[in-house]
């Protein structure tokens, strides 16, 4: 596939490329090229120049406030905002409860919560996988009954990503347990995060970060008209949600840029040692991961596509999960092979501003390497594990 751009898609081009240069704040470039986390309001802050620009949604209709931006633009966006490693914007309210609202809503939803995810106003966290139910969803269990003029939720959720900081929850409940298969009498509710009886309990990953929450409800009041479409679709609502989320996990302009950093690192010489790139072996597997790379970002042209004329990401979508998580541990084990005895863990003072990258263990923020390593073998797990994605792929694409 030869993409040849025309002057106007080189044109817009240049001007994400200009916006960049121009209001990509120094601050959060600096802990995103050092490998430090950033802080909600860093991420809030971002996103909020973006809405300013009116780029916050380009995943959205025009209609709903979105960019109306052809496959070929967001291509071209999505790939400079990889190039310069500037933050994504986070997935929960544009790019996955956003969709299934303006698709499913009702026109009071539409009014009361698209306005705010747009803005970046109120924060989303996803509620699907439970202690007892991951890859097997459909066998959730927390359960909310009609209760008058509102729901009784009760249950838990986990791998809550980032649910210390948000304000909203969108979940999938059971509202009934007599039917002839699970995936029916699943409904879809939003749920405010500040009702009395959630509760948010952290899981401290093996990088020792906060990123991931246990979300218990107890005997929580959600309204009646926080359920989302009908009762008992919920399932059909969240399928096509988590195939929005599949397509993001592509992430193949992130991975570009991690494999252009790749190939920097791996071909300097480290205290007069020959590079990385000077073993034959080596070379043969960065050219590997190179190649899987430009095979999933066709696939994801395609897809994208797909989706401009009306089409949902459909079966596409399981096939860009499996291949994008790949590629990003590929890339993980090829930076923590490049990186040597660098990459050993060490303490996340290392990674302050306050130093600069001269004082540093290794050569700037190596030592990263290992932590994301270690963060990124869940990659092929959540959205849907990669084996249940091979039987989507081979029962929707294959036929088998």
């Amino acid at each position: 596939m030869d993409i040849i751009f025309s002057a106007e898609e080189l044109a817009f081009q240049q001007e994400v490329r200009t916006f960049l240069k121009e209001k990509y704040p120094d601050d959060i470039r600096k802990k995103q090229d050092s490998g430090i986390s950033l802080s909600r309001d860093d991420m809030i802050r971002w996103q909020k120049i973006l809405y300013e620009q009116g780029w916050a949604a380009v995943n959205w209709p025009v209609e709903n406030g979105g960019t109306g931006w052809s496959p070929i633009q967001r291509y071209i966006f999505e790939n400079e905002i990889g190039a310069a490693n500037a933050p994504e914007f986070l997935p929960f309210g544009v790019k996955m409860i956003g969709p299934i609202i303006y698709t499913f809503g009702n026109d009071e939803q539409k009014r009361r919560f698209l306005p705010d995810i747009l803005s970046s106003d109120v924060w989303w966290c996803q509620g699907y996988s439970e202690p007892g139910s991951g890859s097997d969803l459909a066998s959730l269990k927390t359960k909310a009954e009609r209760q008058g003029d509102h729901y009784l939720v009760n249950g838990t959720k986990t791998w809550t990503t980032l649910a210390q900081y948000a304000d909203w929850i969108f979940c999938l409940v059971r509202t009934s347990s007599d039917v002839a298969r699970r995936q029916e009498g699943i409904s879809f509710l939003l749920i405010d995060m500040q009702t009395p009886g959630v509760s948010v309990k952290p899981i401290i990953t093996i990088d020792g970060v906060q990123e991931i929450n246990e979300v218990h409800f107890e005997n929580v009041e959600v309204p009646l008209e926080n359920l989302v479409g009908e009762e008992g679709k919920g399932w059909t609502y969240g399928k096509v949600l988590l195939e929005h989320e599949r397509t993001n996990m592509a992430t193949v302009a992130r991975s570009e840029y991690r494999l252009n950093r790749l190939k920097e690192q791996a071909g300097q010489s480290v205290h007069g040692g020959p590079p990385c790139m000077d073993d034959p072996n080596f070379a043969r597997k960065v050219a590997a991961a190179e190649i899987e790379l430009k095979a999933l970002e066709y696939t994801q042209l395609r897809t994208l596509a797909a989706v401009a004329v009306g089409k949902a990401p459909g079966p596409e979508s399981s096939i860009l999960k499996i291949k994008g998580t790949l590629v990003q541990q590929m890339l993980d084990e090829l930076l923590l092979e490049a990186a040597g005895y660098y990459a050993l863990p060490y303490v996340p003072d290392q990674y302050d501003l306050e130093f600069p990258n001269s004082e540093r263990i290794g050569h700037g923020a190596e030592t990263r390497s290992s932590l994301k390593y270690f963060n990124n073998r869940k990659a092929s797990i959540y959205g849907g594990s990669n084996e249940i994605q091979k039987n989507v792929v081979a029962k929707h694409v294959l036929g088998l």
